[in-house]
């Protein structure tokens, strides 16, 4: 098994850093009024990217689906015991322990997502709010989780999960690969995501300057006059 084959494609491969780089701006961002906007644009691309990855799991690529690595308790026991003696089963997907995560990540950030959006929706927005924190705090935690867990695994297999999440290549038999990346999926999901910050960027220009008192866009259309 010293073949390089590829296992990841391109829109799973794009899902997860994004994801990553969304959760990680909106949870620095969350204390701060101004970046308010920011951090509620990052929790509407986090929940269009969850939203994404649940149709993904069904219909995209051999390893990419839910069907191929949610394993049930008795293949998660005996991943866990053979990693205890060093002797964890090399899985060409996701090992039993890491698809644990990836269900818990996709639950929380849903979560997460959800009850922030009926904290400004909300007239109990109170009560959310503390929902939303706590799966956000979660959230963290299980990242957290999931990179030493990814750290140990890369250890444990010697092999560069990190890495193998960027190239989309990992140990195991020619006849194990999927067929193709799936660029066209990946560029799609890419122009999706452009589409909606262009549209969010614009609309909140937009409203800012709908927002502005009568007598400010006046003062500012005498000061274009006078520096003519």
């Amino acid at each position: 098994m010293s073949n390089r084959i590829l296992v990841w494609d391109l829109p799973t491969r794009f899902f997860h850093w994004a994801l990553a780089l969304s959760f990680a701006g909106a949870f620095l961002t969350a204390d701060s009024e101004r970046w308010r906007d920011l951090h509620e644009e990052l929790g509407y691309t986090m929940l269009g990217l969850l939203a994404f990855r649940l149709v993904w799991g069904r219909i995209g690529t051999r390893y990419a689906r839910f069907r191929q690595f949610v394993r049930g308790p008795n293949d998660v026991l005996a991943y866990v015991k053979a990693l205890a003696l060093a002797r964890p089963r090399h899985y060409i997907g996701h090992n039993p322990l890491g698809a644990i995560a990836i269900v818990l990540l996709i639950g929380l950030g849903f979560a997460t997502g959800v009850s922030g959006w009926l904290t400004e929706a909300a007239t109990a927005g109170e009560i959310f709010e503390e929902l939303h924190e706590a799966c956000a705090n979660a959230m963290l935690g299980l990242v957290v989780l999931h990179i030493l867990g990814v750290a140990f695994g890369s250890l444990a297999h010697r092999e560069n999960l990190v890495q193998a999440m960027i190239t989309g290549r990992k140990r195991g038999a020619p006849g194990e690969a999927i067929t193709g990346a799936r660029p066209v999926v990946a560029l799609l999901l890419i122009a999706g995501l452009a589409g909606f910050w262009t549209w969010s960027l614009t609309a909140g220009r937009t409203d800012q300057a709908s927002a502005l008192p009568k007598s400010a866009l006046d003062s500012n259309k005498h000061d274009s006059v006078d520096d003519d």
